[in-house]
């Protein structure tokens, strides 16, 4: 490994090491977003953010939310785990045992696949209690109801992130910018913008991962060729939906990433972020059961009643980076940017 390459490892690194505490159950890997007071995408008038930040490399994992679970859901008082995470056949991956005041939760199958049937409540709670430093005990203001949102039971409404903020669930601007946005200096659009978040404006295949292709995603896509994909469904390569398993491990797109390192923000799962709208909160990235205008950055967009919890409904983190990890952000962007020119 080069020592650039080696540079870029670490300090992708050090932003992972920002979702981990002295007593932490689990690390979320992130990257660092820079290029800080970038324009809006003129197409939309989205994206612009005035600061350095950190997104999730990947959607939130059934690993990860079941250690959340397993730390605070033995009443479960606010409905963190639904039943159809132990039951629907296309994502099931989350069983729960016991009784009331001793639940106990374990992963079914492969615990890289994105949560889903997750609320923007349950979501929320999951980022409070991250931005608590991972502890164990009630949903309580310690736990799940106070830190980035304050919740306080609260299981309907609209409920803004909160001023020092550690982790949070991504505004739109902050999720849309890790999703579509490379500067032309470095090697994006003329408008600095792309159309899909695999740092493309060509339609993205539809296949059941892959190690090949940098342009493709788990989402429904038909062209009528039979040549193994672009076939309908992701996992089955038909237009017959699945009857078992729809979501693919994180990162099983391994070379169609943006251009700051995020992963299957198009396809997968739809990602609850800060935006509202009348009562709704945003969404944003399409799912495996959707077709291809929802990947896009234009007219990809949707908003959901926040209390909703759907099969394709998941999300990722944000996060403020601590002031002395700002540097290392800015220079894992620079080396990402350095590596794509590289690669061309």
């Amino acid at each position: 490994m080069k020592l650039s390459q080696k540079l870029l490892v670490l300090t992708l690194a050090a932003g992972g090491l920002l979702a981990q505490t002295a007593s932490a159950l689990i690390t979320i890997d992130t990257v660092p977003v820079g290029n800080a007071g970038n324009a809006a995408d003129p197409a939309t008038g989205l994206g612009s953010v005035s600061y350095d930040y950190g997104i999730g490399k990947y959607e939130v994992t059934l690993n990860q939310y079941t250690a959340f679970l397993n730390a605070v859901g033995a009443t479960d008082t606010y409905g963190l785990w639904n039943s159809q995470m132990g039951s629907n056949p296309n994502i099931m991956g989350i069983s729960r045992s016991g009784a009331s005041g001793s639940y106990a939760y374990s992963v079914i199958g492969s615990g890289n696949r994105p949560v889903t049937f997750v609320s923007w409540f349950d979501s929320a709670r999951f980022v409070n209690w991250l931005h608590n430093g991972q502890p164990t005990g009630a949903q309580n203001a310690a736990t799940t109801e106070q830190g980035a949102y304050t919740l306080n039971g609260a299981l309907s409404g609209i409920i803004t992130r909160n001023t020092g903020w550690t982790y949070g669930l991504p505004s739109q601007n902050e999720w849309y910018k890790a999703a579509f946005h490379q500067p032309v200096a470095q090697g994006g659009d003329v408008d600095n913008y792309w159309l899909y978040p695999t740092a493309s404006n060509a339609m993205p295949n539809s296949r059941n991962g892959s190690g090949s292709d940098a342009n493709s995603a788990n989402y429904f896509r038909d062209d009528g060729i039979a040549n193994g994909f672009n076939g309908g469904y992701a996992v089955n390569n038909s237009i017959t939906p699945p009857s078992g398993n729809a979501l693919t491990d994180v990162g099983s797109f391994s070379l169609a990433d943006s251009f700051y390192g995020t992963f299957d923000q198009g396809g997968s799962v739809w990602e609850w972020n800060d935006a509202i709208d009348v009562g709704f909160r945003g969404m944003r990235g399409g799912a495996w059961n959707a077709i291809e205008p929802t990947l896009r950055a234009v007219s990809g967009g949707n908003v959901f009643d926040p209390a909703g919890e759907d099969v394709k409904a998941g999300f990722r983190i944000a996060i403020v980076p601590e002031p002395g990890v700002i540097g290392l952000m800015a220079l894992g962007t620079a080396l990402l940017a350095w590596q794509r020119k590289r690669a061309l």
